[in-house]
């Protein structure tokens, strides 16, 4: 764990139980917490979720970029495309991510937002409607909502597609 030169504390973690990898940044006095859902063939290191990350740290929200596919899964899904729209998968690896946060003592008082893009969307829109009383809002960046199916009458969160 690092704290930078604009007080932010930045460490890399490693989530159970399949090990996922992330990017976790807090702010000094975090008002809450997005949890960052990327889309196919995308990764935690993307520009563009990353600046989206660096202005919501700004404004004093604590940020978790994190990878929805191991490190093997996504040489697979290079190849193959076999995991991208897997979205019962990526649901459960979000669900998961929610849950590690709400257990460690650095985040679990925080209040939880998820940032969907592409598949990563959909993955959100389904993890909202499992943990509803924790999931206070989902926004779908150019995402896929219309893979949650099922799950998106139980979505209690403020949503927001853009």
């Amino acid at each position: 764990m690092t704290t930078n030169t604009a007080g932010l504390v930045e460490r890399t973690v490693r989530l159970p139980p399949v090990g996922l990898e992330g990017d976790l940044i807090i702010p000094d006095r975090a008002t809450g917490l997005i949890l960052f859902a990327h889309g196919s063939g995308s990764s935690r290191q993307s520009s563009r979720n990353r600046y989206v990350a660096g202005v919501l740290q700004r404004g004093g929200l604590a940020t978790l970029l994190i990878d929805l596919l191991t490190s093997e899964e996504e040489q697979v899904d290079i190849k193959t495309a076999r995991f991208r729209f897997n979205i019962p998968l990526l649901a459960t690896r979000m669900l998961q991510a929610t849950d590690w946060l709400r257990s460690d003592p650095a985040t679990q008082e925080l209040n939880i937002g998820f940032c969907g893009a592409s598949t990563g969307a959909a993955a959100a829109l389904i993890a909202a409607a499992e943990r509803r009383s924790v999931v206070a809002a989902v926004v779908s960046r150019g995402g896929r909502p219309d893979l949650a199916g099922e799950s998106l009458p139980f979505v209690a969160a403020l949503t927001e597609h853009c």
